[in-house]
């Protein structure tokens, strides 16, 4: 495996979103972030195929379970381990120091969501107009409302749109819930 751009011996953003691009590897690390320590095969392969089939475990048949395990086992588990993402011997996986700077990669915007880039810039555009506004007389700066009313509103806007955007990436994080997102 190539090494990352910033040559910490990691994998590159492409290797990066290749081993992202699979969803029963997310939910591997999903499910190994929040276990927080060794989790075994068969545990895994539960909770993959319960997800995916949006069941609960009891409620699995031993071929779905099968088909997971035997999918872990022979494509995803290894490609995860050759990546260093996870330690897997034993029938026990657990995550590595290398997995842990995948978080930044592990935001998701959820289908029908604006991604946040485009709101700050839509945002951006909003402040901009108001400025033009108020430097071309168009906006009250005097009585009502003065320049700093106006600067304070969009300093707030952004403020409140960036303590939103906190609460929205953490709540769709991979390992941060229950169920993956």
């Amino acid at each position: 495996m190539a090494t990352s751009e910033a040559g910490d011996g990691g994998p590159n953003r492409d290797e990066v979103f290749d081993l992202l691009s699979n969803h029963r590897r997310r939910y591997t690390l999903h499910y190994c972030k929040q276990a927080d320590e060794p989790v075994t095969t068969s545990d895994l392969a539960e909770t993959v195929a319960a997800w995916e089939l949006d069941k609960q475990v009891n409620e699995l048949t031993s071929d779905e379970r099968k088909r997971v395990y035997t999918s872990l086992q022979q494509t995803h588990l290894p490609t995860l381990a050759d990546a260093g993402m996870i330690t897997y011997e034993d029938h026990e996986v657990e995550l590595t120091e290398d997995a842990r700077k995948l978080e930044v990669y592990m935001d998701i915007v959820p289908e029908g969501e604006i991604p946040w880039g485009i709101y700050y810039l839509g945002l951006s555009a909003v402040g901009f107009a108001v400025l033009g506004g108020v430097w071309g007389g168009v906006l009250p700066s005097g009585g009502s409302v003065s320049p700093l009313g106006w600067a304070g509103l969009v300093v707030g806007l952004f403020a409140v749109s960036a303590a939103f955007h906190t609460y929205s990436s953490r709540r769709h994080r991979l390992g941060d819930r229950e169920r993956p997102p």
